[in-house]
């Protein structure tokens, strides 16, 4: 089994999001929205020929639906379809999903004429990151597929390989942007990504867990909320996407609803189901 956790800039137009649930097939298992990012993550898993089918499927939808010249929305983004990372659910699969990566790459680049940039593992034992592509496209790094100029109404791509990660917000009151900005530089890492928008009247805190093996999502609470000042509280926690069992059942069950985990919301519930 493979995961495809794919990014699409629109998180507004809800009929158009129910279409596009419909183009991913069997694969499709979780959807999030959100209107002030205007963006929605679509968790697709399934064996890799199924995956790729559903995906095409997904993608030359939102191509054909979604203008970037008229979005507007607070999560960075270069793309209608921004982001679209493969996970090999079993670790020793890892190259497949690589390769699945790189033949998507190729696909889009040919079908589409839009830019496209890797990420994860590359040849000579070089691993490019997501905040590498972001902030280097176009200016030293080149795009490694298709053209080097940016179509206005698609923009860009950025197609990776990678381990499971957990994308985990946290939605903090009594915080001004300028001190949610502080705590995300204090708690960044390498095994956690942290960024903070000002979405409305509310102050979010983005939290991206590279690796499992070296925190806890209750760890990460419980440093937030040491960080935050005497007047400042977490109001929810909210998963996007999904998470494996195994970091579901490190934390004490009592603390889920706090921070916004259910056993509906893990990878191994959502294939059973």
């Amino acid at each position: 089994m493979f995961e495809c956790v794919i990014n699409i800039s629109e998180g507004r137009d809800l009929a158009l999001l129910d279409q596009l649930s419909i183009a991913s097939g069997d694969s499709l298992r979780d959807r999030h929205y959100d209107w002030f990012h205007n963006r929605t993550v679509f968790t697709l898993i399934n064996e890799a020929a199924t995956l790729r089918d559903d995906l095409r499927r997904l993608i030359a939808l939102a191509y054909q639906s979604v203008d970037l010249r008229t979005h507007v929305g607070a999560h960075p983004r270069f793309g209608v379809v921004d982001v679209v990372p493969f996970v090999a659910l079993a670790p020793d699969r890892s190259s497949e999903a690589c390769a699945l990566r790189d033949e998507t790459a190729h696909w889009l680049s040919a079908t589409f004429d839009v830019p496209v940039f890797l990420y994860g593992p590359l040849d000579h034992e070089v691993t490019r990151s997501l905040p590498d592509v972001r902030r280097r496209a176009f200016g030293d790094l080149a795009p490694d597929y298709g053209p080097h100029t940016v179509p206005p109404a698609r923009g860009a791509a950025a197609v990776g390989c990678r381990p499971i990660l957990v994308a985990w917000n946290l939605w903090l009151e009594h915080v001004t942007l300028i001190e949610a900005r502080r705590v995300a530089r204090a708690l960044r890492q390498p095994a956690l990504r942290t960024l903070a928008f000002q979405l409305g009247d509310a102050v979010q805190l983005s939290c991206n867990l590279i690796d499992q093996n070296v925190l806890t999502l209750s760890t990460i609470y419980d440093n937030v909320l040491g960080q935050l000042g005497p007047n400042g509280r977490i109001d929810r926690a909210e998963l996007v996407g999904l998470l494996p069992a195994s970091l579901l059942n490190q934390e004490d069950p009592q603390r889920w609803e706090q921070l916004g985990l259910s056993s509906d919301a893990t990878i191994e519930a959502r294939l059973r189901a």
